[in-house]
Parts: structure tokens; sequence; C-alpha cells
């Protein structure tokens, strides 16, 4: 078994990153839900609100094992803590600012539908610094998924016809295709991170 402590500040921000993504998650899904109009009821419901519950949990055991933990940080990982908080805040602030933008232009054009797989494109964008930031390589993964998600949604006819219900196809799509993406990176940083609380 291995001698070197795992940092709390390391569990805590693993529980952070599951309750991203349990919220962004359930975004996206409503995003694909509300463009289904009605498709795929009540299980497309279900199935977001089984996720949601399933990620929930996780980060809630990550914050109750990361309480529980004796390992006091030291001053320098307190300040590498700090800086990492402090640089995160400025990549989500800058894909927050870059969202609002994109949803004023698209506004500004009357051409709102093109919105959700921009967004996705930015927030695809954004996973690049948060892996070497937290040196994850699977954000890698996450971030160019969404990105090419986003690429194909606008090859996509805006509305289309499904057993006879009329849905937005590109908002279906991108809401429910980066749904599932987040779902499964949220699962990847809670697993990965018990992985790790077993061998510390």
């Amino acid at each position: 078994m291995s001698s070197v402590k795992l940092p709390k500040a390391a569990v805590f921000g693993a529980a952070n990153g599951v309750m991203f993504m349990t919220f962004f998650g359930a975004l996206w899904a409503s995003i694909g839900i509300i463009g289904s109009h009605g498709l795929g009821d009540p299980w497309s419901l279900v199935l977001s609100g089984i996720m949601t519950l399933i990620l929930l949990s996780g980060a809630i055991s990550l914050f109750g094992k990361a309480r529980n933990m004796n390992h006091a940080a030291t001053p320098e990982e307190i300040e590498q803590r700090r800086n990492i908080n402090r640089k995160f805040g400025l990549v989500f602030g800058l894909e927050g600012l870059a969202i609002f933008i994109a949803s004023v232009i698209c506004n500004m054009i009357n051409y709102f539908e093109v919105f959700f797989p921009i967004m996705a494109i930015i927030v695809g964008i954004h996973f690049f610094p948060l892996a070497r930031l937290f040196r994850e390589n699977f954000y890698y993964g996450t971030g160019i998924t969404l990105c090419i998600l986003g690429v194909i949604t606008f090859f996509l006819p805006i509305n289309a016809t499904v057993n006879n219900v009329s849905l937005i196809a590109t908002s279906t799509f991108i809401g429910f295709s980066s749904a599932l993406t987040l779902w499964v990176t949220g699962l990847r940083i809670w697993t990965a991170m018990l992985k790790q609380l077993k061998q510390k």
C-alpha cells in the first residue's frame, strides 16, 4: 500500500468536479428534453433523473470522505490549491463570458438556433485548460467530444418529425449527447477518485 497520503483538497476537488458534471449534465439534458417536444417521454426524463441522482450521490459521498480525512494540508498544499482555484475561476469566468457573448450575437442576428452547438463548442474548449490545470487527460477527451458534437449539430436540420412528433432536432441532439458526455465524465472523476482512496 502506498505511504503517500492523498491531499484532502484533491478529494474535495473531485467532489466539486462530480457536482459540476451533475448540474450541467442535467442542464444539457433539459435542453434535449425541451427540444424533443415529448418524444421519448417519460423515459428521457426518468433517465436524466436517475443519472442526476447517481452523480449527486457520488459527489456527496466524496464530500463526506474528504471531511473524514485526518490528513492536514501543508502550507504548500494550501497555496497550490488556492492557485488552482484562481485559475479555475478564470477559466470558468471566461467560459461564461464567451457563452454570454455568443447568446447576444445569436439574438442580434436572429439566428438563435445555432446557439446551443456554439455553447457546446465553448464548453468543450474550456476543458482543455482544465485538463492541464488538474492534470486529468480524460478532460481532453471530454473537450474534443463536445467540440465534435457541436460541429455535427451545424449539419443537422433544425426541425424534424419523428413518430408524428415535431421536434427541434439540433437541440435534441446536442442536449442529450452533451449530457451523456458530462455524465460519463462525472462517473470517471468519481470512480477514479474512489480508486485512489482505496490505494492510499
